[in-house]
């Protein structure tokens, strides 16, 4: 009877470990979904591991053509595991055709390829970063305000030739137009020429969650700067591949494409 009593003792504290799991978001394709569970835990998706902060809280990322389901594996320090399938909602995208634009802007010449890589690979090492803080738990406000001329997932047509999805949200407003940071971060890449992306930042928020800000008139901080959330970062612009003026705004969870609108009320209007 002692030992029936003990047994059921630890199942019930197993259950109860288990059951000290949160999770909040968006379980759409491109959403990002934060979870809390027991200080110690350890948490995989997919059997890949996702880095957990000591106070028990992970972030979760799902790109734009994400699978309609995801495997969570959370393992409480003592050992009991809670496994459970994400259902994640698919999204209908906007086809949108840009015409007109120089032909060398659609296709690069061979010589600017070099650039463009050497480039892309700068972008993809500042995305990289996978630093143990939270800084995302301050929350995302919209880093410029003006109209929407862009969402994500949306797929381009230059010039006939269909192009890779948009992974970002685009504010139009004129040069100038103040740019500031979205949420608490560190500065990872700031440039002010690169050839598709022209005025260049990245914003990194801790456990590989990262926003980018693109085509930037001025470019006021520096690579390594600590930001907190409103703090001014430059302005809008029409610099890189742009038809006009405005902000990009784009986030990655790693290699994960999201969706910064999914993180922010609507746009004020006006």
């Amino acid at each position: 009877m002692r030992v029936w009593m003990l047994g059921l003792g630890l199942m019930l504290w197993a259950a109860a470990a288990v059951a000290e799991i949160t999770l909040s978001g968006d379980l759409v394709q491109g959403g990002l979904v934060q979870g809390r569970a027991l200080p110690g835990s350890t948490v995989s998706l997919d059997g890949a591991p996702v880095r957990v902060s000591p106070e028990g809280v992970f972030i979760l990322g799902f790109h734009r053509d994400a699978p309609k389901s995801a495997v969570l594996q959370i393992t409480a320090p003592n050992g009991a595991v809670d496994r459970r399938t994400l259902a994640v909602a698919a999204r209908a995208y906007d086809i949108q055709r840009i015409d007109g634009l120089p032909p060398k802007m659609v296709t690069p010449a061979p010589e600017t390829l070099a650039r463009i890589r050497r480039e892309g690979a700068e972008i993809k090492a500042a995305r990289s970063q996978d630093r143990p803080v939270t800084d995302f738990l301050s929350g995302f406000i919209w880093p410029a305000k003006g109209r929407i001329s862009g969402v994500y997932g949306s797929q381009r047509i230059l010039n006939g030739e269909p192009r890779r999805p948009h992974f970002g949200v685009d504010v139009a407003a004129p040069v100038g137009t103040p740019v500031v940071a979205p949420a608490d971060g560190v500065v990872t890449l700031a440039v002010t020429d690169h050839y598709y992306t022209g005025g260049t930042i990245i914003l990194d928020h801790g456990h590989g969650l990262s926003s980018a800000f693109l085509h930037m008139n001025t470019v006021t901080v520096k690579p390594g700067d600590r930001l907190r959330q409103g703090d001014p970062m430059g302005t809008i612009g029409a610099t890189g591949r742009v038809t006009g003026p405005h902000l990009d705004w784009r986030m990655n969870w790693f290699d994960k494409r999201l969706d910064p609108a999914l993180l922010v009320p609507p746009m004020p209007r006006g």
